[in-house]
């Protein structure tokens, strides 16, 4: 009796490798097993090449190292190469295209989504010149992209955009809670947010627009931790102000969170706010502050010694908005950090 078996191996992967193993037939039993190994395949389907303004800032640095981290395709679009060169060092971030704004036109093309966050810092003293400029600065960029996006073929056109805006758009108030239908306000930021917005607005409508409303972005590095921290050491870490004014934040691994979500998730689109569910009274926020810092919070930081760093620029501290992220929450988002102590530990400590 002769006893014998063919068996046929297909293994298939990215690289389309196969491996066959079998032994003469005879009046034996033929058997094929095939196994597919799928998981780079979908990577590789997942993957996405995403073209960043901004990104040598706050929040773009973060947004592009996690980008990066996950493997996809990063392009920085910046107007200073040896400013990005230095941030995004080759060793660090291997791959990465950095384009200065003559090449950013070849940078869009085909990326699956662009990511528009440029724009002149405004926790800075406001002259009549920083005031153009933050806003011009905004404008400028977004109507470029907006433009270039908009004159590409639809078959290597983007397919979504997410663009910042600000918590500024609602204006300020101590009473009123503000959320995505809210209409805006009527001070310098607000119109700042409605032109920006409106920029934004006219790119070609076959590609999906999420526009992130941000508040205050806390984090280690930047931001306005940078420029708080040491203020309120002198003055003993008592708040800013009255200490009534609202104080919407988000941490900044949870907005790099948002924007990632934006850019992948189709069901993000039109006006978000990406600001915490709790915000606070900055009163509050300082009392969490000198806990975590080991200062005391009894000494108001004076009204003239902000000013006296920021001009008009003090306006973005001394009076704020209570902003609710109603459209992440219904869209499912989960923050890291809810609560602002626990968001302050994680930085500080």
């Amino acid at each position: 009796m002769e006893v014998c078996r063919a068996t046929a191996f297909s293994w298939t992967h990215t690289i389309s490798t196969s491996l066959q193993v079998s032994l003469p037939p005879s009046k034996c039993e033929t058997k094929r097993l095939t196994v597919w190994c799928a998981s780079d395949q979908t990577q590789k389907a997942n993957q996405m090449t995403v073209s960043v303004t901004g990104a040598t800032g706050f929040v773009g640095r973060r947004l592009v190292q996690r980008l990066h981290a996950d493997n996809h395709s990063v392009h920085v679009l910046t107007r200073s190469k040896s400013k990005a060169e230095l941030i995004f060092p080759v060793k660090d971030f291997p791959g990465i295209i950095i384009a200065e704004e003559s090449e950013w036109k070849d940078s869009i093309r085909g990326s699956t989504g662009v990511v528009n966050l440029a724009g002149t810092p405004i926790s800075t003293r406001w002259s009549s010149e920083i005031k153009k400029e933050i806003k011009q600065s905004r404008i400028r960029v977004t109507s470029k992209v907006i433009d270039l996006i908009n004159d590409l073929p639809d078959a290597v056109r983007p397919t979504v955009l997410v663009s910042a805006t600000a918590v500024g758009y609602y204006g300020t108030s101590e009473t009123q809670v503000f959320d995505e239908q809210s209409p805006s306000g009527n001070d310098y930021l607000a119109e700042v947010c409605r032109e920006w917005e409106g920029t934004a607005l006219k790119v070609n409508k076959d590609v999906r627009l999420a526009l992130i409303r941000i508040g205050v972005v806390l984090g280690k590095d930047g931001g306005a931790l940078a420029k708080m921290i040491p203020l309120f050491m002198v003055f003993a870490g008592g708040p800013v102000g009255s200490g009534k004014q609202w104080f919407s934040w988000i941490h900044l691994d949870d907005i790099v969170n948002l924007i990632y979500e934006a850019l992948s998730n189709p069901s993000y689109k039109g006006v978000i706010n990406g600001t915490a569910p709790n915000p606070v009274r900055f009163a509050e926020m300082c009392q969490h502050l000198g806990n975590v810092l080991g200062r005391p919070s009894w000494l108001p930081v004076p009204d003239f010694a902000l000013k006296a760093v920021l001009g008009e620029g003090a306006s973005v501290v001394l009076d704020g908005q209570r902003v609710l992220p109603l459209k992440a929450k219904e869209l499912g988002f989960s923050f890291k950090y809810s609560y602002v102590k626990d968001a302050l530990k994680s930085i500080i400590t």
